[in-house]
């Protein structure tokens, strides 16, 4: 009696695990939600902290960071079975302000429920955006003027801005530095990032991901191209990189700035 009683349970408890199992794989997944994507800036393995903190470089420099401030733009997202979707363009152009705590964290709305498994973004605002002109810039580019992330509108959008002062074996006294990337010539300098997500991102009506996403700024002038500030001297006024030759390396450089730390689903 015994034994047929335990064989009853045991069949019992199977049902119930291919039944909870058939439901998961059978999940409906239908209407939209949305999705937040952080941005949080480091220096290498630490935390980021403006104006105070001593960060040193590979070259032995060591710089205090005052300022920091990049373009987030063109959001495109792919799902577990290889579809994209791309973010409004019109609403695609974000300012991440170290300074500012509200501008890390960037919602994305009406998303289409689903399991994503990538995000890509560009850094800096797309060719094809800019020669709208000026009326064709919506919003954006008051708030880009407010932010100082334009040199003007016949030069351009700033699209990275990484500014504070330097010490090096050669410059002794803190010196200013100021490393701003866009157009500068012929070279625009806009480039793209994409980054796979660890664990899918799992967008439902009832359910708002978080991307928490690591920039590490170093990665600015200390990426695979190294760029030495005290190279860059103005005489002894400050080191600032705005143009020629060196732009295109640090923009190469933006690349490998960003890497996903974790995804929350809650």
């Amino acid at each position: 009696m015994k034994n047929a009683i335990y064989k009853a349970i045991a069949v019992m408890a199977m049902v119930a695990v291919v039944s909870a199992c058939s439901n998961n794989n059978d999940e409906v997944i239908t209407g939209t939600g949305k999705l937040g994507v952080e941005f949080d800036n480091a220096f290498g393995s630490n935390d980021l902290i403006l104006t105070s903190q001593a960060n040193t470089t590979s070259q032995g420099e060591v710089l205090k960071i005052s300022n920091v401030k990049y373009i987030i733009s063109n959001i495109v997202l792919t799902k577990d079975d290889g579809t994209t979707l791309t973010y409004p363009k019109s609403s695609s152009y974000f300012i991440v302000d170290e300074a500012t705590v509200a501008s890390h964290e960037i919602e994305l709305e009406n998303i289409p429920a689903g399991n994503y498994t990538k995000i890509k973004f560009g850094i800096g605002v797309d060719k094809a955006q800019w020669e709208l002109g000026a009326t064709g810039q919506g919003d954006f580019l008051a708030a880009a003027q407010a932010a100082g992330m334009m040199w003007s509108w016949s030069a351009g959008y700033k699209f990275v801005a990484f500014e504070g002062t330097f010490t090096s074996s050669t410059v002794t006294a803190d010196t200013s530095f100021m490393v701003h990337t866009g157009q500068t010539g012929t070279d625009y300098n806009y480039t793209e990032v994409t980054l796979d997500l660890p664990t899918n991102a799992m967008v439902r009506t009832t359910i708002t991901p978080d991307i928490h996403i690591i920039a590490n700024v170093a990665k600015i002038i200390d990426g695979t191209n190294k760029i030495k500030l005290s190279d860059n001297n103005m005489g002894g006024m400050g080191a600032m990189i705005m143009g020629g030759s060196q732009l295109p390396l640090i923009t190469a450089n933006l690349n490998g700035m960003f890497s996903v730390a974790h995804v929350h689903n809650d």
